[in-house]
């Protein structure tokens, strides 16, 4: 499991990291959260928990400087439909799916390294299966006959 990072958000919109004792920025956030870590934001005014504010802001500001990471159809239904409908899916469905997307790729990530570090050559293998194959001799007998058979 993720180590949790504990952030209190100030009036001023300062963020302030109990764990590592410093301020930090929304990259730094991102950041942190990039390398593994989870993270809890909690408004120190109010008490409440505000990390999906947070969370939203960060991907708001990555969405400004490069292109929109979520389809514009999936904002309207957001939009139409809210938390009522939608909040489910993204909690439950949403999140496992993308889990199970990273363990996937990360597993055939781990295989391909493996074959490789085997040192396995693809086409040293295919000239091997190959070499005493003669392409020509395939399409001229029919399967299970021989020169001789003739």
């Amino acid at each position: 499991m993720a180590s949790m990072i504990t952030i209190k958000k100030y009036p001023n919109r300062r963020l302030y990291d109990t764990t590592n004792s410093i301020y930090v920025s929304l990259k730094d956030v991102s950041d942190s959260i990039k390398n593994g870590f989870r993270i809890e934001v909690i408004d120190v005014k109010t008490g409440e928990d505000v990390t999906a504010f947070i969370l939203t802001q960060i991907i708001m500001n990555k969405a400004k400087e490069e292109t929109t990471p979520l389809p514009v159809s999936l904002l309207h239904l957001i939009i139409q439909y809210g938390e009522n409908l939608l909040h489910e899916f993204f909690e439950v469905y949403l999140e496992k799916t993308i889990e199970n997307y990273l363990e996937y790729k990360k597993g055939m990530d781990d295989q391909i390294k493996s074959f490789l570090e085997m040192g396995m050559d693809i086409s040293t293998l295919a000239e091997k299966a190959f070499r005493n194959i003669d392409p020509l001799e395939l399409f001229s007998e029919p399967h299970g006959k021989n020169k001789t058979q003739k």
